[in-house]
């Protein structure tokens, strides 16, 4: 069964001085998540993933379309104990401790009161914060608050999980931390919509990506599929303790960049052969041969260009309002 079925969810808003001015936020959407997948939510800021997210959580109204969370329709009550969520900018009581929090958020959630302290320690614990439970939050950084976020989302242990902007403000170990968290709800049979601008936390993660620009969904595709063509390039890394590059290898086209004894060099893969008989005449190390794959950054970049229809039209448009001018 799908997690999430989005059938032309759509979003216009009211703007400039009068709210008379319709803007489309959200184009006509499309989209299927089924049960225990990670999905990622592509797109540069202001593209509409937050207004996705937002509707689906029953947050704001859609003008148009509807979805379908857990077979339920979106603003059935009964989903909504079915589903965790963590907002981009979560705000809490700061004069709350942590611990105090989550058990409030546990109250909210119908967590029975046999087993409540238990969990929100639990909880604590599974976020980092065990040290810090007892200390109110206008003391923490960001990136604290962002993990106690993290506790309350999942503390009422839902099937369905949305995270908007989940890696915001976190280090490179909370990063990592809450990239284990993510992969743990999915091993736990967890659906897990997350929305991201940061690629490589989307390509670790992620079954399937989609890319939303201009509140248009632009392509969905599984990371593995989008990142599986070849470029018809080979880097090849070697062992060179005098920091040189053969000049015969550079004249086979090769690109190389030296870091300390190591060098990785690309070049076209009909030059492989030519490249490793180099390195065997020179009696260099070889370390690696790889081919260079598609990476998902290029699959986004591509996804943000405009079409050339789309370039053209927007060419002529300009023509005709300075003809009108």
């Amino acid at each position: 069964m799908a997690a999430i079925e989005i059938l032309d969810l759509e979003k216009s808003y009211l703007v400039g001085f009068w709210r008379k001015r319709p803007r489309l936020a959200l184009r006509p959407l499309r989209l299927t998540i089924e049960e225990g997948e990670v999905f990622g939510f592509l797109g540069p800021n202001g593209a509409g993933k937050t207004t996705t997210l937002k509707l689906l959580m029953g947050l704001v109204f859609p003008t148009a379309g509807t979805a379908r969370l857990l077979g339920c329709a979106m603003d059935d009550p009964r989903v909504k104990s079915q589903i965790g969520f963590l907002p981009e900018q979560p705000y809490f009581y700061d004069h709350l401790s942590a611990r105090e929090l989550l058990n409030y958020y546990a109250q909210l959630s119908g967590v029975p009161a046999k087993g409540r302290s238990a969990r929100v320690e639990q909880m604590l614990a599974r976020v980092g914060l065990s040290d810090s439970a007892g200390m109110q939050l206008r003391k923490f950084s960001k990136g604290m608050l962002q993990r106690v976020g993290l506790a309350q989302a999942i503390l009422h242990d839902p099937k369905l999980v949305f995270l908007d902007e989940p890696m915001s403000g976190l280090d490179p170990m909370g990063r990592r931390e809450v990239r284990d968290l993510i992969q743990q709800l999915r091993s736990e049979g967890k659906t897990v919509f997350f929305s991201t601008h940061i690629l490589s936390d989307a390509e670790a993660l992620c079954d399937r990506v989609g890319v939303i620009h201009q509140g248009e969904l632009r392509g969905v595709g599984a990371v593995a599929e989008l990142t599986s063509g070849k470029q018809g390039k080979v880097e090849i890394v070697f062992y060179a303790p005098e920091q040189k590059v053969p000049l015969a290898l550079t004249g086979l086209g090769a690109e190389a960049r030296i870091s300390g004894d190591m060098v990785n060099a690309v070049l076209p893969e009909a030059q492989q052969e030519a490249a490793l008989d180099v390195l065997r005449r020179e009696r260099i190390k070889l370390i690696s041969l790889t081919p260079v794959r598609s990476s998902l950054e290029e699959y986004y970049i591509q996804k943000l260009r405009p079409s050339p229809d789309a370039t053209e039209a927007g060419r002529e448009e300009a023509d005709r309002k300075g003809a009108g001018a």
